[in-house]
């Protein structure tokens, strides 16, 4: 009898054990069926919080989730005590959530009022016992769910910790199926919208070459002509449709080992700008063009093709060998009369010294270096003449280009901004009307020739302020920000005297033009 009632209690404990056990297994059984299916993320959150809550029996608790740059965890669910705290912040080390973070492992503290570690949150000092399961995915430390007892007596047992260690897994596994969902809805909404800006984008695009008054050609990677601009078709003769699926035959034989060289750089990775090179029309002329070659990428980064845009400047190269035929021509002048400047000054040194000799001869010799002392001086005003007639040459040259840049460049540009563009295709536009406006202006060159200490950006900004274009329309034309405009105009202003002047400096620009 008396063995009977000792045994008792022993029983009754082991009772109480395997009840808690098979309540935890079936609690583990329903948190996996009730997790599992759970694809919003903060709903899952509180759902695996309220679940661990329940299993340990307590109404304190939270989860800790690794910001993105895993430099700091955030408390993005909290219940109890840690309602009040979500968007908590802590360090690697700092806390129990901060602890269990750094050690990969379960921090269990008996009783947290004493703990070393604590927060300095007075509000958290009403804690018992706490206790931080690591939520691990792949071997890394993703969160942490913490829970905690307020009242004495009240703790976690081992099996409690192994039973949040197992629940801990499961709900690991919720959580990284809730975030492949939403990573996946995400990318399709993005594949999406890519997709209609590609569509748009392409529309506009092909708008702009249709337009464009440079020949454009787009290869692809196999080099075959996939598209060609009428520019391309007008300069060089050939139809498009004998053009489109296959190489075209347009390089002069001469002009190969540079394209060939120029399509290795590019193939590498390099982009090809202003390659001056030649090509032939259908009518056998030969062209003088500027090159310039981007490559295009499929979805997966391979090079897919290029596009090349050409420009013709066979009249600008016809122009630059005839200067440079002037050039050689005056050097060659120049050249004749050193030598006989050098000849005379020999001369003169034997003259000289043959002074010493006889007085007579000096005389003589005086009268013959005055006449030609006479002809260096008419050679003088020939170089003087030939100098002149260059500079002229120059100007005239200079009006040809701005006539062609009105005649052949503006119209169009005028066109493709009166065609609907992005805010920055606009803003593109607007740049490359104010770069050649600059480049016809006179204001530009008369302002550069008087003022030569202006910087080229100084230059750009005061024919903007003189288009009467505000401090934010000269930042985004120019790609700068508000403050850097601000900077230039006081430069601007110091630069042409106008630095304790109260005179506008737009009206003294108009002036200046005039």
């Amino acid at each position: 009898m008396k063995q009977r009632d000792a045994a008792l209690p022993r029983l009754t404990g082991e009772t109480a054990a395997l009840r808690r056990q098979n309540e935890c297994l079936a609690a583990l059984h329903a948190t996996s069926l009730g997790l599992i299916d759970r694809l919003d993320k903060e709903e899952l959150l509180e759902a695996v919080l309220q679940r661990a809550a329940r299993l340990t029996r307590t109404e304190h608790g939270y989860i800790y989730l690794l910001e993105p740059d895993a430099a700091a965890m955030q408390m993005r669910v909290g219940m109890g005590f840690f309602k009040h705290q979500l968007g908590l912040r802590v360090l690697r080390g700092e806390g129990v959530g901060g602890r269990v973070w750094q050690s990969e492992t379960f921090l269990l503290i008996d009783d947290y009022r004493t703990w070393a570690g604590r927060l300095a949150d007075k509000s958290l000092d009403a804690l018992r016992t706490v206790v931080g399961i690591p939520l691990k995915y792949r071997g890394r430390v993703e969160g942490v769910i913490g829970l905690a007892q307020v009242e004495a007596g009240k703790g976690f047992q081992a099996e409690d910790i192994e039973v949040l260690e197992r629940f801990a897994e499961l709900a690991t596994v919720a959580l990284d199926k809730a975030r492949l969902y939403a990573e996946a809805i995400r990318e399709l909404a993005e594949r999406k919208r890519t997709e209609e800006t590609l569509r748009e984008s392409e529309a506009r695009y092909r708008l702009l070459l249709e337009s464009s008054p440079d020949p454009v050609v787009v290869y692809d990677v196999q080099g075959a002509a996939q598209y060609v601009n009428p520019a391309f078709e007008q300069t060089f003769g050939l139809r498009r449709d004998e053009l489109l699926g296959k190489p075209i035959d347009f390089v002069p034989e001469e002009s190969w080992p540079e394209t060939r060289a120029a399509i290795g750089n590019m193939l590498k990775g390099d982009k090809i700008q202003l390659f001056e090179t030649r090509r032939k029309t259908r009518d056998g002329r030969t062209l003088d063009v500027q090159l310039s070659s981007t490559l295009f990428f499929d979805r997966d980064g391979k090079p897919a093709g290029n596009i090349v845009t050409l420009r013709d400047i066979s009249a600008r190269k016809r122009a630059e060998r005839k200067l440079l035929e002037y050039q050689d021509q005056l050097e060659e002048r120049v050249a004749a009369r050193t030598t006989e400047l050098a000849q005379a000054n020999t001369q003169m040194a034997q003259e000289v010294e043959e002074r010493k000799k006889a007085e007579g001869q000096l005389r003589k010799r005086e009268k013959e270096l005055k006449a030609q002392s006479l002809h260096l001086q008419e050679v003088n005003t020939a170089l003087k003449v030939l100098l002149k007639q260059r500079e002229d040459d120059r100007k005239e040259f200079g009006e040809v280009v701005r006539s062609n840049v009105k005649e052949l460049i503006s119209p169009y540009l005028e066109q493709l901004k009166k065609g609907r563009l992005t805010p920055t295709q606009k803003a593109l536009a607007d740049i490359l009307e104010s770069n050649l406006g600059n480049i016809i202006s006179p204001f530009i060159s008369q302002l550069s020739s008087n003022y030569i200490n202006l910087t080229p950006t100084e230059i750009r900004v005061a024919n903007l302020v003189k288009e009467g274009k505000t401090n934010k329309e000269i930042a985004a034309l120019l790609y700068l920000s508000k403050n850097t405009i601000l900077f230039h105009r006081h430069n601007i202003r110091t630069k042409l005297g106008l630095r304790r002047s109260k005179k506008n400096l737009r009206s003294h620009l108009l002036a200046f033009e005039i």
